[in-house]
């Protein structure tokens, strides 16, 4: 392993850097909600068009993937971010920050197809541990950006800039592995979409865009301060770090869908237990279970679809799906119903997927 990690530093360091930049970058919507709301004088659920902005640019990203992506590196994924996270520093107007955010998402669904099936192939058996490692690092960036958003007077403005500057600081640093394309495929298996896993997929990426989106406006409803909100998300990441760094030590030894299952189960009974005890504490618990959602899910469908170069932007795009709709979805209900109407919805959501998860495991070992 050690000889391995050796072999490999230069993909780890590009992709590290890169999802800490990501989980900061994602990680500042939620906060920022409301400053954009009074800035631009749109409503709450105008501003969460941001979130879903960020998930639609993901998915014409990893569109381009799936045509190009043998000719994609990361560096070319980490100056569409820079861009993208400038475009929003700006503030100009509305319709041009929803086209930054746009923008950041594109580069961000670029450099997830770019880094985890790199990462997966080079570490062998223990690549999904590795791959769990190195999307724990998205959580880095996770929580320290809403507090750092918080310590800069919760501006928008200068939170998106410093993403920008990040961005093009890993761009600067990458080195010959922010230059390599993918390497070409050998002998691979077909190209075979599995349409259950990509649904399950699709469902509990969405959930988890939902959480980071819409959590810290649904903590505000439920009567937590803006600041606290913010501070919450950071409890929430902190969590969801070490979920995910814990999977690197066990991730190679658990069935991939039995984590899955388990993961979304966790957050339906955190779910019920924000609705009936504490919606902070258990917006803060749901971290652990929603950060096994991804690896669970990737790694299946990896082992269900084939090696292509065109099934890791497949998988991902699947994912995109519930990352563009569930915020869409979500928060105009979260306006109609009452100060814990997003916990009721993430209970029911998560105890109908329980159960259907539960009924398909056999069916989904790889």
């Amino acid at each position: 392993m050690k000889d391995l990690i050796q072999a490999q530093a230069g993909l780890l360091f590009a992709g590290v850097a890169t999802f800490i930049m990501m989980g900061a970058g994602q990680s500042l919507y939620g906060p920022a909600l409301p400053a954009f709301s009074r800035i631009f004088a749109v409503s709450l659920a105008e501003a969460g068009m941001l979130v879903s902005a960020h998930w639609v640019g993901c998915f014409f990203g990893v569109g381009f993937m799936f045509l190009k992506g043998a000719h994609v590196t990361p560096r070319h994924a980490l100056a569409v971010m820079a861009v993208g996270a400038g475009i929003v520093a700006l503030l100009a107007n509305w319709p041009v920050t929803l086209a930054g955010a746009v923008i950041f998402g594109a580069g961000y669904g670029m450099s997830t197809a770019v880094f985890n099936p790199r990462v997966l192939r080079a570490f062998g058996t223990y690549g999904p541990s590795m791959l769990s490692m190195l999307n724990a690092t998205f959580g880095v960036g996770a929580i320290a950006a809403p507090l750092i958003f918080v310590a800069l007077g919760s501006d928008p403005g200068l939170s998106f800039g410093l993403t920008a500057a990040f961005a093009a600081a890993v761009w600067l640093a990458a080195g010959a592995a922010g230059r390599a394309p993918a390497a070409p495929a050998g002998e691979t298996k077909a190209f075979r979409p599995h349409w259950p896993i990509m649904g399950f997929g699709a469902v509990a990426i969405g959930l988890e865009a939902c959480l980071i989106g819409l959590g810290p406006t649904a903590l505000i409803r439920a009567g937590v301060a803006e600041a606290t909100a913010a501070e919450l998300l950071s409890a929430f990441f902190v969590v969801f770090l070490l979920a995910r760094v814990g999977l690197i030590f066990f991730a190679h030894r658990i069935a991939p869908f039995l984590l899955y299952t388990l993961a979304v189960l966790a957050t339906a009974l955190f779910a019920l237990g924000a609705v009936f005890l504490s919606p902070a504490i258990f917006f803060v618990a749901i971290g652990a279970p929603a950060g096994m959602f991804f690896p669970g899910f990737y790694v299946t469908a990896s082992g269900k679809m084939g090696e292509d170069l065109r099934v890791p932007p497949t998988i991902i795009a699947a994912g995109l799906v519930g990352g563009i709709s569930g915020p869409l979805i979500l928060a105009p209900l979260m306006e109609r119903m009452g100060d814990l109407g997003f916990f009721q919805i993430l209970a029911a959501v998560t105890l109908g997927l329980s159960a259907a998860a539960l009924v398909s495991l056999r069916k989904m070992r790889v």
